[in-house]
């Protein structure tokens, strides 16, 4: 397997945010297979000359299977304002999907209660009464229609895992290629889930930031009628 190149979107002394390509897990995995931390913190002492370890950050952390903006912070402090910010509801995080089916209505919100089954590592839509239950908001609107599938943007409310996999399978339409959620149509690598625009506050000048990824090229290869100008 080759190791990935890093697609830096954007970093200055106290961010690094790079679109992170599908398959390639963010963080912790076991036996040192390279993640997105472990491949961004090498870049980052190779590129500054930093002796010792690098301090990194992940303050959006995707799932294996989904491309897309992460932001990660350079140093403890910023990682503090940053965690605040996500805490708060304070960043807007708009995410691409590919779904099966014709999704109706053509915009709408989602609202379920969600609970991690740790036995088989997913997530499942409960009652909101169960024991550890978490309230999953998001909203979304219908970019276009494609043959047996529709193209959705999705703003997340909440950042529950593996939430906007799971709420649109619930609703009746799973990712394309995600058959961990109930999908059947196939993927050419990983699922069609990309988190497309990431927009926050600097943590230390306050200055707006806008980071916007572009999808992987397996989108394009899906359907040629794609257009993401």
């Amino acid at each position: 397997m080759n190791t990935p190149v890093l697609k830096i979107l954007y970093e200055d002394n106290h961010l690094l945010v790079v679109n992170k390509p599908s398959m390639l897990p963010t963080m912790g995995t076991p036996g040192g297979c390279p993640t997105l931390l472990s491949l961004a913190k090498q870049y980052v002492k190779q590129r500054y000359n930093k002796p010792g370890n690098v301090y990194l950050g992940v303050m959006s952390r995707l799932d294996a299977p989904v491309s897309g903006v992460v932001l990660l912070a350079r140093t403890s402090k910023a990682a503090k304002r940053m965690t605040e910010q996500f805490r708060t509801h304070a960043v807007d995080k708009l995410y691409w999907a590919l779904v099966e089916g014709t999704v109706r209505p053509a915009s709408g919100a989602l609202v379920d209660w969600v609970g991690h089954d740790e036995r088989h590592r997913r997530m499942h839509v409960v009652g909101p009464t169960l024991p550890g239950a978490k309230e999953a908001r998001l909203s979304y609107k219908l970019i276009s229609t494609l043959e047996g599938c529709s193209w959705l943007e999705v703003r997340l409310e909440t950042g529950r895992k593996h939430q906007i996999r799971l709420q649109l399978s619930h609703h009746g339409n799973p990712i394309v290629g995600d058959r961990k959620y109930g999908g059947r149509a196939s993927f050419p690598h990983g699922i069609a889930l990309h988190a497309r625009r990431l927009c926050v506050s600097h943590p230390t000048t306050g200055a707006a930031l806008e980071f916007e990824a572009p999808p992987p090229d397996a989108w394009r290869r899906f359907d040629t009628k794609l257009d993401f100008t």
